[in-house]
């Protein structure tokens, strides 16, 4: 369709059309252009509309197929009246359309909502020339509006057809402003589907371009694989792995997710991340056992005095696993006060079995992904601690040493010790799952030590899982050889002295354990020690003697530090014998107590006072030693007739009992007896036998009660002098404990009974109940 006011081509095919072409020319060159309603080749009258345009043939073109190509413009429409010729070409008569030459104002309106239209489609489409957009808005009627803008619209050949058959001018406006209003829409449409795909074909080229920018320099660099995410490379560690087939699987499974993400997507290097962690792992590395059990004690002697119980108990652990290779690793539990060497032995038992050894510190763990780790979808997840320790161990069957598993906490993120229940049982660690690998990981050959300076604090489910191994205080003498055989070497190496005939002699180590430690471990004294070996090199190079002069000197040197020299470098002595302990005064007793840092004499002061008979309990103390002492008070009152105390200094005064160092907490049971001691040495006003220390728990009825914590109480008693020491009699077999050194320097008294403990503390008879001569 060629439209009025247009200029438009097309090409005529051989036949009629040229030949009326070649009429046209040699006249007026005018034609009548008009739509067929079928694509037939020779139509028929009754395939043509009777509607039309007038066009003045501006250029015709023949080409060499016969066909000719016309430029034509259109001048105005018109209608056909009828056929004047139709031999080998057609002739009509046609008569032009009217068109209104006055405009009402409703033709204005939609003429200005068609321009207004156009301007917002003008916006969206910039294809339509200045020229056009000029003769549109100088339009002054509206049939040669609509003749110049609908060829101009991307209109479908219906509506087209439509407007151009249109004889109604004010229905032709109306169809042209939708139509336009229909475009501009579409248009905008496009351009925001345009602008979308223009944006992620830029993020796409972006993305493309700097893919190619690194795979050039991974060319620099060697890397020509073609591999930037590592997929490949860590398939080949994932199938090289000995682990078991569900970790292999889903590894894979990993790598094939890895190798289909571009390398610098999040989830890229999240997958990178988890699948290094599983290749880092020791799957299945063991190393050989030391079957050497000779080499194996010697190693542990050479490390650590004494032990003996755990000593025994990894050579009994190394003989079995010769004949038995499947034993699982025992988890053992080092209970015992600071310094005693638990942690250190850790590092010894690795080295007598010869296998690697890990550390982690529990204390002030709080948080349960601590243990098992976080989510991988969590930013900066990890493994938790018992992993990281395995990689970093690099076999499956160290010796893992967990530090102060007494000291763990618990709140709202989780309670760590519950983590620990799966680690520490046999029966479950040989299928470990972390949170961050979602995998099982097999821990049943970890030979896991922990240690604590008190069960109190640990769970009993945990308990439950792991083989206690008490490592108690140690003694003056034991002290003296571990400070002879192991801390004054280690100090001599650490200070420059090591390689000179330097040593601190027998009496001046006695000095230092007696005078400035008191402590049932040796951390003290190893750092007393190494002060000492300090001032010695101070003064040597105040002398003018460079140890490594000395050490090429044709003199041997030789130096011993004595206990004068020890009292010249430490100054004044820290601790001293408490003369109280041993002075006779009523109302005093010794007592023993146990500590998480080893034994310590607990003195009991009581002190009468007129008042009303009321109870008076200090020192910081606990709700079960508070129980005690109320029990010993009850129970001296019950049997005041029989003990031979008057009943009107129990009734007409008031009792003070005091357990001196206030600021420090105390506990427990095991003080009833020394509270009974001091109660009735008050209400007698006579001291106890000089020098004697006691411990044990007494009952309403009577009677003395075993106790805990001999071989620590026992030896604090000896630190401080105290020879004569009272024990229930349930505890007689705790004497094996005691090293002999001190049995034989000590003398143990042992009753079942409150009278018979009394007895041996006031040197005199005293009658119980089943004992009394009731009246007649």
């Amino acid at each position: 369709m060629v439209f009025p006011q247009t200029v438009a081509p097309f090409f005529a095919p051989r036949g009629a059309g040229v030949k009326a072409l070649e009429i046209a020319l040699s006249e007026k060159q005018e034609v009548f252009l008009v739509p067929q309603k079928s694509k037939a080749e020779n139509p028929q009258e009754s395939d043509l509309y009777t509607t039309g345009v007038v066009a003045y043939i501006l250029q015709t073109l023949k080409l060499p197929d016969g066909s000719v190509r016309v430029l034509v413009e259109g001048r105005e429409r018109a209608k056909m009246q009828k056929y004047l010729s139709r031999q080998d070409y057609v002739r009509a008569e046609v008569q032009p359309l009217e068109t209104p030459l006055e405009v009402n104002p409703a033709t204005v309106s939609l003429m200005q909502i068609v321009l207004t239209s156009l301007k917002e489609f003008k916006e969206l489409n910039n294809k339509i020339s200045k020229e056009k957009l000029q003769a549109i808005y100088e339009a002054d009627r509206p049939d040669t509006l609509v003749d110049l803008l609908a060829p101009l619209l991307n209109l479908t050949e219906e509506k087209r057809l439509a407007l151009f058959l249109e004889e109604n001018t004010t229905a032709r406006l109306e169809n042209l402003a939708v139509a336009i209003q229909v475009e501009s829409e579409l248009a905008s449409l496009q351009q925001d589907i345009q602008r979308k795909v223009k944006g992620r074909l830029e993020q796409s080229q972006r993305e493309y371009f700097l893919n190619e920018q690194l795979k050039e320099i991974h060319k620099e660099l060697g890397h020509e694989d073609g591999d930037p995410t590592g997929a490949t490379e860590l398939r080949q560690k994932v199938e090289a792995l000995n682990c078991p087939s569900e970790v292999k699987e889903k590894s894979l499974k990993e790598c094939s997710r890895l190798a289909r993400l571009q390398a610098s997507t999040p989830e890229a290097g999240i997958l990178r991340t988890y699948l290094e962690w599983i290749t880092d792992l020791p799957w299945g590395k063991k190393t050989d056992d030391n079957k050497n059990l000779k080499e194996a004690r010697d190693i542990l002697d050479t490390d650590h005095f004494d032990m003996k119980k755990i000593k025994e108990r990894i050579l009994d652990y190394l003989a079995v696993r010769q004949i038995q290779a499947k034993l699982k690793g025992p988890i053992l539990c080092l209970v015992g006060p600071p310094g005693t060497g638990k942690t250190s032995l850790g590092r010894s038992i690795a080295r007598a079995l010869g296998r690697s050894f890990v550390r982690i510190s529990l204390g002030g763990v709080r948080d349960e992904a601590e243990i098992r780790g976080h989510r991988k979808t969590y930013v900066g997840a990890l493994p938790g601690k018992i992993l990281q320790s395995m990689k970093r161990a690099g076999t499956s069957n160290p010796v893992f040493l967990l530090d102060e598993i007494d000291k763990m906490a618990s709140d709202y993120r989780g309670d760590p010790a519950s983590a620990l229940l799966e680690v520490l049982d046999p029966e479950q660690n040989a299928s470990f799952t972390d949170h961050y690998l979602e995998v099982p990981y097999d821990l049943s050959d970890v030979l896991f030590v922990t240690t604590a300076n008190s069960l109190h604090t640990i769970p009993r489910p945990l308990q439950d899982r792991m083989e206690v191994i008490e490592v108690p205080g140690y003694t003056d003498l034991e002290k003296l050889k571990i400070a002879e055989g192991f801390l004054q070497p280690k100090e001599l190496k650490e200070n420059g002295l090591e390689g000179l005939d330097v040593s601190i002699d027998s009496e001046a180590l006695k000095v230092i354990i007696r005078d400035y430690t008191a402590e049932s471990g040796v951390r003290a004294l190893e750092r007393q020690i190494g002060q000492v070996l300090r001032k010695t090199v101070r003064s040597l190079l105040e002398e003018g003697r460079e140890p490594q002069t000395l050490r090429q000197a044709s003199e041997p040197f030789q130096l011993r530090i004595t206990s004068e020299k020890v009292r010249e470098y430490l100054g004044l002595p820290v601790w001293k014998d408490d003369k109280l302990l041993f002075e006779p005064r009523p109302g005093l007793a010794n007592g023993l107590a146990w500590t998480e840092v080893g034994g310590k004499v607990l003195p009991v002061e009581v002190s009468l006072f007129p008042g009303k008979g009321e109870l008076i309990l200090t020192g910081s103390l606990g709700d079960v030693m508070k129980e005690s002492a109320r029990i010993a008070f009850s129970l001296v009152k019950a049997r005041s007739q029989l003990w031979k105390l008057s009943s009107q200094d129990l009734g007409g005064r008031d009792l003070h009992i005091h357990f001196p160092e206030g600021a420090i907490p105390k506990d427990g049971p095991s003080a009833g007896i020394t509270v009974v001691a001091a109660l009735v040495s008050a209400f007698r006003g006579q001291p106890l036998r000089s020098g004697v220390a006691m411990t044990g728990e007494v009952t309403l009825t009577g009677r003395v009660l075993p106790i805990g914590g001999v071989k620590e109480k026992v030896l604090a008693a000896y630190r401080h002098g105290l020879k004569d020491v009272f024990l229930p009699e349930d505890n007689r077999r705790d004497l094996e404990e005691i090293p002999e050194e001190v049995r034989t320097e000590m003398t143990f008294h042992f009753a079942s009974v409150v009278e018979a403990a009394l007895g041996f503390f006031f040197s005199e008879t005293f009658v119980s109940p089943d004992q009394a001569v009731l009246p007649a």
